[in-house]
């Protein structure tokens, strides 16, 4: 018996959005990995992708109804859902959605996990640092760092559809999922009609490994300085021994008082603070990814979000098998430094798969993102390396009209 996976990944620009389709057993199951894409690198409005992936399933069906099997959100950053905020996603028959057990507001584990919580704070912080300037006023920084508030944030309107609430939804009321169960039994998921299942190897539950972002020197690909850790407690030093401070400020010589107001404080910044706090905040989002392998017959596909060290560090010690002989590889994070460890492409990956790259030109990452030495590797071990800004038809790669997207063809047992 053979079979054919049909990975399509649209070119939203900086963002995911694949159409993964499995054809075996004489049926036919398909699901979509994330649909969103970053404010500053959008190949095309989101709303053009959007319906361009409804065309095709509507092509694909044999009564004209545009259905998926799963709709997956790996995880809330807006280059991942911000597409499901588009209304003609009514349209779409929908039989589950797929989200990591941080969305589960009843998981007492995700309620230790307040990422949206942070990111206003966070906002509000930056708010208040540019209080009376315009836009193109601000420090890049501080651009920077708000980039990656909102990002974090995610998409209010798009997780409303997702977990249909709010008015929000698809055109049937597909049941959540919120992964990985807990219970061993549950992993993996069998799918029905063509032979085929999909482990769910996180977001891992272990605290420890959520807080792992970067990877040591000698493990990734680059070592940033904002990648330093936190205070374990967060607890801020005070700047002065409370035996200097004055309890009754009107007691201040007027001159001590005249030079207090000339030092201007309050117009004090700490920008660098700002973006690394932001960073950290984009990185332990991340963290929380999905992280997925679709198992075919024994064709494997690894889809990990944009899952950074912990998680693959849980996941190279405890499924390393599941992923050594993948066929097929999302490349996490847009192919960033610290999203696809040294020790998978140099030392498990089998040569011989394909890699698929979602990215769009952001211009403040253009020298560092997707990471040269990474993509450099990828093609040392013989890996067949698809980018989403850059597509070339090839071997089992096909090319739609304009670019719009690129597809890779497996053939399975």
């Amino acid at each position: 018996m053979t079979g054919t996976v049909h990975v399509r990944m649209y070119n939203v620009g900086f963002g995911d959005a694949f159409l993964v389709t499995v054809s075996r057993a004489g049926g036919t199951w398909r699901m979509l990995v994330d649909c969103g894409v970053h404010n500053q690198g959008q190949a095309r409005p989101i709303r053009d992708s959007v319906r361009a992936i409804i065309a095709d399933l509507r092509a694909a069906s044999a009564d004209g109804v545009p259905r998926l099997d799963v709709v997956v959100a790996t995880h809330r950053h807006a280059d991942h859902v911000s597409g499901f905020a588009v209304d003609d996603w009514e349209e779409v028959e929908v039989g589950e959605v797929w989200l990591p057990y941080v969305a589960d507001d009843d998981d007492p584990d995700a309620q230790a996990l307040r990422h949206p919580e942070a990111a206003h704070r966070l906002l509000g912080l930056i708010g208040r640092r540019t209080h009376g300037m315009a836009a193109d006023e601000w420090p890049a920084e501080i651009a920077a760092a708000h980039a990656f508030a909102l990002n974090s944030l995610g998409n209010a309107h798009a997780m409303d559809r997702l977990l249909a609430r709010n008015g929000q939804h698809f055109a049937t009321t597909p049941p959540v999922r919120f992964l990985p169960e807990k219970a061993d039994p549950d992993n993996p998921i069998e799918l029905p009609g063509v032979g085929a299942a999909v482990h769910v190897l996180g977001p891992t539950r272990d605290a420890r490994q959520l807080r792992r972002m970067s990877p040591p020197t000698h493990a990734g690909w680059l070592d940033l300085a904002l990648d330093v850790p936190l205070p374990d407690d967060g607890a801020a030093t005070p700047l002065f021994d409370p035996i200097f401070e004055v309890a009754d400020p009107s007691r201040l010589p007027a001159s001590l008082e005249q030079t207090r107001r000339s030092l201007r404080l309050h117009q004090l910044t700490n920008d660098a603070g700002l973006l690394a706090a932001a960073s950290i905040l984009e990185r332990a989002v991340n963290n929380t990814s999905l992280f997925l392998v679709l198992d075919v017959a024994g064709t494997r596909l690894v889809f990990p979000g944009d899952a950074q060290y912990g998680p693959w560090e849980h996941v190279l010690a405890t499924k390393r098998a599941l992923i050594a002989d993948a066929a097929f590889y999302k490349v996490g994070h847009h192919g960033s430094h610290n999203a696809t460890p040294k020790e998978f492409v140099e030392d498990v990956w089998r040569e011989g798969g394909h890699a698929m790259v979602p990215y769009g030109l952001v211009e403040r990452w253009k020298d560092t993102i997707p990471k040269r030495e990474l993509l450099e590797a990828l093609h040392t071990h013989r890996h067949n390396v698809t980018r989403a800004d850059a597509p070339q038809a090839g071997p089992d790669v096909t090319v739609g009209e304009d670019g719009l997207w690129s597809e890779v063809v497996l053939t399975t047992r």
